[in-house]
């Protein structure tokens, strides 16, 4: 069924007045892209369109500077002893800022465990998108969604 977009911009906005309204949760609207990087909310929902560009220049963003940095270091003698006095922290932060890292996302609300990886996931990031579905297994979140799905449900 193809829908206008003016249709698309209701339900948005009825999602938005359901998800305010709601108490159980906090709910705290829209967010800028710019502040997604620091953690602004646990969760964010976006159209997949949306989500996938925010994704993608965000990875290409980190990419870059962490690209950007590394060219800064190689450029003498006294950048290469700087970038060994912060080599651990740098690390940590590439590994942050890698999607391999993390493997992939839950979908949830299925009857089973899926994690959705990355359309260019290398052996590292399949490695830990198998360790994040055993995790998923193991801790019982399915479970707990089958026994809760009546209290997800929108009226």
């Amino acid at each position: 069924e193809s829908r206008g977009l003016g249709d698309v911009y209701k339900r948005q906005h009825e999602a938005f007045d359901l998800l305010k309204e709601t108490k159980s949760i906090n709910f705290i609207g829209n967010v800028e892209t710019r502040d997604v990087p620091y953690g602004c909310c646990d969760v964010l929902v976006a159209d997949g369109f949306t989500g996938n560009i925010i994704l993608k220049l965000y990875e290409g963003v980190a990419g870059a500077m962490m690209a950007n940095i590394k060219n800064i270091f190689k450029k003498s003698s006294i950048t290469m002893l700087a970038a060994m006095m912060v080599k651990g922290g740098l690390l940590g932060l590439k590994m942050r800022m890698d999607y391999s890292e993390f493997g992939g996302a839950p979908l949830l609300g299925v009857n089973g465990v899926v994690i959705k990886a990355h359309g260019s996931s290398n052996e590292i990031a399949v490695m830990n998108a198998v360790r994040r579905a055993i995790a998923y297994t193991k801790s019982g979140m399915i479970e707990a969604v089958r026994e809760n799905i009546q209290y997800m449900t929108v009226e």
